[in-house]
């Protein structure tokens, strides 16, 4: 497909008739701050209202509320060097690039992402595999960004090698979008960049089982017969996906293909974003109702991550409660405790 037919522009919404005329300058608005992108796989599935709303600008993200944050996870202050954010021991993000294919409305790193001074240079890749060879603790690389698979299948594969020449780094984790996005992207060029001695896992971002066409069906078989391990996380998402029915779906759906239910994400707080949040409150009810309905490999851990760069936490009772004044007390992985409400 060509990259003429990818929509990165306000005019080509209006002329798909996405969004009318009217609604221009509101959108020209959101343009200038968050990127757009839509692949042409997802427009093929553009009338299905969980897909449309999860990748259609909305004047709502206008609406930024001063609780929300640039930076809503805190990753800014576990950078030690450009593209690795090291906030967990054995364990950092490596960032190459801050580009996808497509651009999700809900984004938590929507003011990063698209953004050409975010990308590694030459010297800056240098300085972020040294880091990760400098620390012994390293034992899981974790690929992300933006979307690592959107990286030439070259520059992937030497990505996988550098890292196999690391003698303390087990894992290699990737994180990604394209098989929903693009899934005539997952060839066997990029999949014959993905081999490797050391353990590869890789984990897809899918919202509703309405995204699952026939298309990535077929992706996520290819990546199978590779046996590189699937496993996906998801976003508890305002009127997309937050009812155990479709939940449900998209789990059930997930585990028939081969692909392991990892992470429900609770919504951060994202700018302009708080149109798809959810309150912990039905967050716990939801996936409450799930445990009475779904076999254990058919459910993911439904996380919180607590903002200020505390880290994910479970949402069970046992870590998260409510206090006085619709306030949480959250129990952080240092074994700390914070303050969290819910702004919708």
């Amino acid at each position: 497909m060509s990259q003429s037919k990818y929509i990165r522009k306000v005019d080509q919404l209006i002329d798909k008739r996405y969004i009318s005329e009217f609604k221009k300058n509101e959108i020209d608005a959101v343009a200038e701050k968050f990127q757009i992108s839509i692949s042409p796989h997802l427009q093929s599935l553009i009338n299905e209202p969980e897909v449309q709303k999860q990748y259609i600008p909305s004047a709502n993200e206008n609406n930024i509320l001063k609780e929300e944050l640039r930076d809503p996870i805190g990753d800014e202050q576990f950078t030690p060097v450009k593209g690795i954010t090291h906030r967990y021991p054995d364990r950092v993000l490596f960032k190459p690039l801050h580009t996808c294919n497509v651009y999700c409305r809900f984004c938590f790193r929507r003011e990063k992402v698209g953004q050409s001074d975010e990308i590694l240079s030459s010297k800056e890749f240098d300085q972020a595999f040294e880091y990760i060879r400098s620390k012994k603790e390293i034992w899981e690389v974790i690929l992300t960004g933006g979307d690592p698979l959107t990286l030439s299948a070259s520059k992937l594969s030497k990505i996988i090698k550098l890292l196999e020449e690391i003698d303390h780094v087990k894992i290699i984790r990737i994180h990604t979008r394209l098989v929903l996005a693009s899934p005539e992207k997952i060839d066997s060029k990029l999949l014959s960049s993905l081999q490797s001695s050391k353990a590869v896992y890789m984990i897809i971002h899918c919202n509703s089982h309405k995204e699952l066409s026939t298309e990535v069906c077929n992706a996520i078989q290819r990546i199978n017969q590779l046996g590189i391990p699937l496993m996906s996380q998801s976003v508890l998402l305002k009127n997309i996906n937050d009812s155990a029915d479709k939940l449900e779906k998209l789990f059930r759906r997930l585990v028939e293909l081969k692909v392991r239910p990892y992470y429900l994400h609770h919504p951060d707080l994202a700018q302009g974003t708080s149109h798809f949040r959810v309150s912990l409150e039905n967050g716990r009810k939801i996936t409450s109702t799930l445990r009475g309905r779904l076999s254990g490999i058919a459910h993911p851990l439904y996380v919180l991550d607590v903002p200020g760069g505390l880290g994910k936490v479970p949402a069970g009772r046992e870590f998260v409660s409510l206090e006085a004044n619709n306030k949480w007390k959250i129990r952080t992985i240092h074994d700390t405790f914070t303050e969290y409400q819910d702004y919708l």
